[in-house]
This record gives C-alpha cells, sequence and structure tokens, in this order.
C-alpha cells in the first residue's frame, strides 16, 4: 500500500523562497571592491582559482585562498605580488583602488603623524602652564 499526498486545494502553491542574507565586508578598499561587484569571498576565490588556471599559474588551494582572502579584506596581511595581479584583474580595478600602492599607506602614516604633532604640542603648552 503506497501514501499519496493530496493537495489541500486545486492550485499548487509554490514555497516562499528564503531571504538572501546581504553580503558584508570589512571598510577596506578591497572589501568594498568585493561589494561593488556583488562578489561573496567565495566567489572571489573560485574567480581567482580559474583565472590563475586560465594563465597557468600556481596559487594556494581554495581552502587556503578562502582564509587567505578574509585575512587580505581585514588587512591583517597584503597579498604578495602575483595575487595582487590576480585580485587586480578578478575585480577590475587598479592597485590604487584595492589598496595595494604605497601612497595609500603612506598618506595614512603622515595623517598619524600629523596627529601626533598635534598631540604633542598641546600637552606641551599643558605642561607650560602646569610649570607657570
Amino acid at each position: 500500500m503506497t501514501a499519496s499526498i493530496v493537495p489541500l486545494t486545486d492550485t499548487p502553491v509554490a514555497p516562499v523562497q528564503p531571504a538572501r542574507v546581504p553580503l558584508r565586508a570589512p571598510d577596506t578598499p578591497l572589501g568594498r571592491a568585493r561589494l561593488a561587484r556583488g562578489w561573496s569571498q567565495h566567489k572571489v576565490v573560485r574567480a581567482l582559482l580559474l583565472l590563475a588556471g586560465h594563465w597557468g599559474w600556481e596559487i594556494a588551494a581554495e581552502s587556503s585562498l578562502k582564509v587567505q582572502m578574509s585575512r587580505w579584506e581585514n588587512g591583517a596581511v597584503h597579498p604578495g605580488p602575483s595575487y595582487q595581479v590576480l585580485l587586480c584583474a578578478v575585480l577590475r580595478a587598479t592597485p590604487d583602488d584595492l589598496g595595494f600602492t604605497r601612497a595609500t599607506g603612506t598618506a595614512a602614516l603622515a595623517d598619524r603623524v600629523a596627529s601626533l604633532e598635534t598631540l604633542v604640542d598641546s600637552l606641551a603648552a599643558q605642561l607650560k602652564g602646569v610649570a607657570a
């Protein structure tokens, strides 16, 4: 004896698709570039693997690239030259766009030095007031 499913109505009801989770990324040049393309980290990793394979380049395995992609986006480490070329190609961005140029780091360092100089000047002025 086999059981059969009896519909409750004559018209079939399509199931409701679960809501998509919005893409997120760190607020870094690489993270913003990925979001601008509407890609997940997984999609970038797959694209890196496909492009490297097409070019005949040897790169890390998918599982390692997943970890590296997160570290690159969070600024924990910077991708090496080969990965920078691949990321620029895959994300259709320049090294400047992805934060790979030294100018970006230099500008940030200059801003930090300027803020520290302001702090030192302020502390020196306070010390003069206390000593007087």
